[in-house]
């Protein structure tokens, strides 16, 4: 436990150090804008992404990810601000961070298995493409000299790997194209155009609303939503790291974390917020691996804001826009396009689904929870198919008999016109798995015995035998 404990702090200090640097310069853009979408001050994203980030670093599960106020959750926020306020806002983020905590408890992360890979790849490659398109007003009918820093960020972002490897290429990019752009005094929208960049710390403060079952009713199902969007976004980003740093992560923790971060954050004027797998992958891709990345990433962003404010407010759009056009090349799965052609037509399908869907609404949540209920009615679909092979007066049935077979399964059974007054049902290929099954299966005792013909049923396995012991009075009775 303590080495484990002493890799994730201390094994990679310089790595981790250096990535974090270049995360705290992302992320201020990004929780200026997400503060815009959610109609709030530019301070309430920022002070998230430090309480979340610093917060996150020790109780996480996921070492090298990392969460702070994101564009999903501001979208669901938006119309609770919009309605009541912000310390409604505050209100509902602390009861997020509660929510989060009990689903931590009760192990949410076990349902991540229920999620195919087909909406693994949607959920990353519509990521990609919101985060792209979260740049392009940042470049379209701007000045010639934006696609020239643009271009510019993204030579040296590809090409100074190659010869440096000490200091990540994004962090030589802002700090070189900062420093051109303010001797040249070149004309170029800069961080400071998103919004006013207060230098104060947090303050720790109980929001201001009644402590009423009226504000609870109000504030719960922005709280409930906030959760399972935070949730699923922080989950799949963390799977995400998983795979790009080849090392496991302790799900539910992570979930719990995620509910200690917001819980804290609401106490320090926050929004809710989440992992970003943009700013986990700049933070992967620059180095960084251990929980000191994520740390330094929360600590250096409100150095940031608080001593440096004032060159902060200088560094250049369009250098942080390349930043985040490299995470969308690298973030997107470019092996999709040949998943359509080889990938059974329903798993495409289902990940074509997700990106359309979470394109559409901006809401990865609803892109995901769309593509799992398609992969699981694509499922019951392929599973439903039984067949009935008849053997003189044997009748073998090969398949589940489900809710989805019933029809079939009874429709076969009405055509049935023996000579025998016995006949044979053989389940020794088959398996009764639901109150549905139970209930057709008399359904065609009783079809058959109209007709003069006794049903014997054999190779019944023993769950499916307790199954019909156990229902005998719900469906004898239907």
């Amino acid at each position: 436990m303590m080495q484990s404990l002493k890799q994730q702090w201390f094994g990679n200090i310089r790595g981790d150090l250096l990535a974090g640097i270049v995360v705290a310069l992302a992320l201020i853009p990004e929780a200026i804008a997400f503060s815009i979408i959610a109609g709030v001050d530019p301070m309430v994203g920022l002070y998230a992404s430090f309480c979340i980030a610093v917060t996150i670093a020790f109780v996480g599960g996921r070492p090298g990810m990392i969460s702070a106020a994101t564009g999903a959750m501001a979208l669901v926020i938006a119309p609770l601000v919009k309605d009541y306020g912000l310390n409604y806002l505050l209100a509902a983020t602390i009861l997020t961070g509660i929510i989060q905590i009990i689903f931590g408890l009760i192990k949410i992360a076990k349902l991540m298995k229920f999620i195919p890979n087909a909406v693994m790849i949607g959920f990353v490659n519509s990521l990609a493409i919101l985060i792209f398109l979260a740049q392009v007003p940042q470049i379209i009918g701007m000045s010639t000299m934006t696609y020239i820093f643009v271009a510019l960020t993204l030579l040296l972002l590809y090409t100074l790997p190659r010869y440096i490897q000490v200091i990540p290429a994004p962090l030589i990019a802002i700090v070189g194209l900062t420093s051109i752009a303010i001797y040249s005094g070149v004309n170029l929208r800069t961080i400071g155009d998103l919004g006013v960049i207060t230098q104060t710390l947090p303050k720790f403060a109980i929001p201001n609303v009644p402590f009423t079952f009226e504000t609870l009713k109000i504030i719960f199902p922005y709280s409930l939503a906030l959760a399972i969007v935070g949730l699923i976004e922080s989950l799949l980003t963390a799977q995400i790291v998983d795979d790009m740093t080849g090392t496991e992560s302790e799900k539910n923790k992570e979930a719990r974390g995620q509910g200690i971060a917001n819980f804290i954050n609401g106490f320090f004027g926050g929004m809710a917020g989440c992992a970003m797998i943009g700013q986990s992958v700049i933070n992967v891709k620059s180095g960084g691996r251990g929980r000191f990345s994520t740390l330094v990433a929360g600590l250096f962003l409100i150095f940031l804001i608080i001593v440096l404010g004032d060159l902060v407010v200088k560094i250049p759009m369009p250098v942080l826009v390349g930043i985040m056009i490299m995470v969308c090349i690298g973030t997107f799965d470019w092996n999709s396009f040949k998943y359509l052609v080889k990938a059974p037509p329903s798993d495409a399908i289902v990940m074509l689904v997700t990106v359309i869907i979470v394109v559409y609404t901006h809401d990865l949540s609803k892109g995901v929870i769309a593509g799992v209920i398609l992969s699981a009615i694509f499922f019951v679909v392929k599973i439903s198919t039984l067949k009935v092979i008849k053997n003189g007066d044997i009748y073998n049935i090969e398949g589940p008999l489900f809710f989805a077979a019933t029809h079939n399964f009874v429709h076969y059974f009405k055509k049935i016109d023996s000579m025998n007054t016995k006949v044979t049902i053989d389940f020794k290929n088959s398996r009764l798995w639901d109150e549905s099954a139970i209930g057709a299966l008399h359904k065609v005792e009783h079809l058959l015995q109209a007709k003069g013909i006794t049903v014997e049923l054999t190779g019944l396995d023993s769950s499916s035998q307790k199954l019909i012991n156990r229902l005998q009075s719900i469906t004898s009775s239907h």
